[in-house]
C-alpha cells in the first residue's frame, strides 16, 4: 500500500527517501548516499537543509536551537543526544547552531537558548525554552506529538 510510505530527508545528504511506515524501525538507509536515516543522534541543520526536514519530511522534527557559548545549551546537549535513542524513529532530532545560522534563529523568533521546537509539515507544534533533563525532553516531546505520531 503506497499510502503507508513516508517521505524522509536524509540527515547526511538531504535527499528525500520514501520509507514504508512499517519499516521505520529496520534501520533504513538513504537511497542516494547509503547513510542511516535514523543516525541515533541529533543531526545538524542549516539554512539549506532545514526545509527538507521540517516541511517535506513526514515525521515530526524536534529542533534544539542552541549556541556554542551557551552554558545551559552545553549542559543539555548530552540529554538531548540521549533523547534520540528514545524518540527515534517516531521523531527526528536535529540541532541548529544560532551563531552559525542566525537567519534560522531570526526566522523562528528564537529569543532565548536553548529552545526546543517541534515541527511537522512546516508547522510549529510546540516550543519550550530552557534546558531540560532527558526525561523532561522525552515527556514534553511525546505530549506534543500529533495522535498518529505518538
Amino acid at each position: 500500500m503506497a499510502s503507508d510510505a513516508l517521505q524522509l530527508a536524509c540527515p547526511a545528504c538531504g535527499a528525500l527517501n520514501r520509507v514504508p511506515a512499517a519499516r521505520l524501525g529496520d534501520c533504513p538507509v538513504c537511497g542516494r548516499c547509503r547513510a542511516q536515516l535514523f543516525p541515533g543522534q541529533p543531526f545538524v541543520l542549516g539554512a539549506s537543509t532545514f526545509d527538507a526536514h521540517a516541511q517535506r519530511s513526514d515525521l515530526p522534527l524536534l529542533v534544539d536551537f542552541w549556541a556554542p557559548w551557551c552554558g545551559p545549551c552545553r549542559t543539555m546537549a548530552p540529554a538531548y543526544a540521549q533523547a534520540a535513542a528514545l524518540l527515534e524513529p517516531q521523531v527526528r532530532l536535529a540541532k541548529v547552531d544560532t551563531e552559525a545560522e542566525p537567519a534560522l534563529g531570526a526566522r523562528f523568533g528564537i529569543r532565548s537558548i536553548p529552545t526546543l521546537a517541534l515541527f511537522l509539515h512546516g508547522r510549529e507544534l510546540a516550543r519550550q525554552a530552557g534546558a531540560m533533563p532527558l526525561q523532561s525532553i522525552v515527556q514534553w516531546t511525546r505530549q506534543h506529538l500529533p495522535p498518529r505520531a505518538a
